[in-house]
């Protein structure tokens, strides 16, 4: 996964977050409210806000199990490729001070 498709779906699950949290506090807002039209909102929104959570939970231990996934991969292959992995921290480190010191 790149590093800009991680960032992307850091930041939807964060404005995810502030939409719930937005969706409760207007919950709570119109709880005094009475009127059939309110009370079918109301219950449509928590019924939405609960799918919301569980879909954000699902995402959430999707990046974990991703993340644990990709962690276990790499310590393999250093494992098994010492020198190979220690070849390839060279040259991206070669690469990443080369770039630093052409600014």
């Amino acid at each position: 996964m790149t590093q800009t498709t991680t960032a992307s779906r850091d930041k939807l699950m964060a404005d995810l977050r502030v939409v719930i949290a937005d969706a409760e506090e207007l919950l709570q807002l119109t709880a005094s409210q009475a009127g059939d039209k309110v009370a079918d909102l109301r219950a449509r929104m928590e019924e939405r806000m609960a799918k919301a959570k569980d879909e954000l939970s699902h995402l959430q231990s999707a990046a974990v199990h991703q993340a644990r996934d990709a962690a276990k991969a790499t310590d393999h292959f250093v494992h098994d490729r010492p020198w190979t992995a220690v070849g390839i921290a060279a040259g991206v480190g070669l690469i990443a001070g080369l770039l630093m010191g052409r600014r």
